[in-house]
């Protein structure tokens, strides 16, 4: 039927039916989403689902957190395994492999809904995600890695990168999701190649961040000012996300965790984490990382010194003390 013989209401009705069709793209649909672990990424990440227009069923162990979500509009769990039931995607962003694997292991201790499918946005091994896949779909539903990298700064503004572990299906089935968190959703192969991906991504992270604070250290001891210096490299060779989005001398970027002292951002601890992972693969995998084992090596001094919670970035203001050493 073409628009010259519709009626008025007929017209009306129409328009309306494509307006409601646009707005569900790009994820918009109003889904239930169980989300799992409300930190500094994960609390962001589940705002941007609420701004979506997507149903939120939350869990966390820090009662504020939950908080600060009800307050949006989000439904509190006391129990993930309630909150399982309740959700077309469940999405964990938790710490380590241990609460990974314990998480998931509560959560569907009861059972799953065969049509709920289960996305990963921790950074973990591969070896273990493959675990929980296998697991997952024994019960009947679906699991997938999607580790993230942009941190807080790609939360908040909702562009983070998603990278995917799982079969092409699956990876179109849980696009338009990430879409309200992310602006690139790459489908990285087969379950774990998300995560080894985000592994290699942030052994690099971590050399590059040691660079610049070693760089920026030196260019201050010269009597360079530091914003000149952080200028000539963020439009030269030596420009990377650490040194024009996240630099770690206070004063150069205004929203970098530098300007507070280090807190909050990516901590030491995890960094040192995802070191450990990546060491553990390039062994099984016969590769050599030796700046990789040597920016473990640092973190691993940053951790013992007992600056585990600070931002990873507070390794320049080690290094601008002259007893620092690894």
């Amino acid at each position: 039927m073409s628009l010259r013989v519709m009626s008025p209401a007929m017209l009306s009705a129409w328009s309306q039916t494509l307006v409601r069709a646009m707005s569900t793209q790009g994820g918009s649909g109003g889904k239930n989403i169980g989300f799992v672990g409300l930190g500094n990424m994960g609390a962001n990440m589940a705002s941007n689902l609420i701004k979506a227009g997507h149903k939120l069923h939350v869990y966390d162990i820090s009662k504020p957190a939950c908080e600060g979500l009800a307050a949006k509009g989000a439904t509190v769990y006391a129990k993930t395994s309630e909150l399982a039931k309740n959700s077309d995607f469940v999405i964990t962003m938790l710490p380590n492999n241990a609460i990974v694997d314990a998480s998931y292991d509560e959560m569907t201790a009861d059972g799953v809904n065969k049509d709920t499918i289960f996305i990963d946005s921790s950074t973990i091994s591969p070896e273990l995600v493959k675990s929980l896949q296998k697991k997952i779909s024994g019960k009947g539903a679906r699991f997938i890695d999607a580790p993230v990298s942009g941190g807080v700064p790609g939360a908040e503004q909702a562009t983070l990168t998603f990278m995917v572990g799982g079969t092409e299906a699956e990876y179109q089935a849980v696009k338009a999701v990430l879409e309200c968190m992310g602006k690139r959703i790459t489908h990285c192969g087969v379950y774990g190649m998300g995560q080894a991906a985000k592994l290699c991504n942030n052994m690099m992270l971590a050399i590059s961040m040691i660079g610049v604070s070693e760089a920026m250290n030196l260019a201050v001891r010269q009597g360079l000012d530091a914003n000149v210096f952080a200028e000539i490299i963020n439009s030269s060779t030596g420009r990377c996300w650490a040194s024009e989005i996240y630099n770690p001398v206070p004063g150069v970027c205004p929203t970098a965790p530098a300007n507070r002292d280090y807190a909050g951002g990516f901590s030491t601890a995890l960094i040192t984490k995802d070191l450990g992972l990546a060491s553990g693969v390039a062994n099984s995998s016969n590769s050599p990382i030796p700046l990789g084992s040597l920016a473990h090596k640092v973190y691993q001094s940053l951790c013992e010194k007992g600056l585990g919670n600070k931002d990873f970035s507070v390794v320049y203001d080690l290094m601008k003390k002259e007893k620092f050493g690894i």
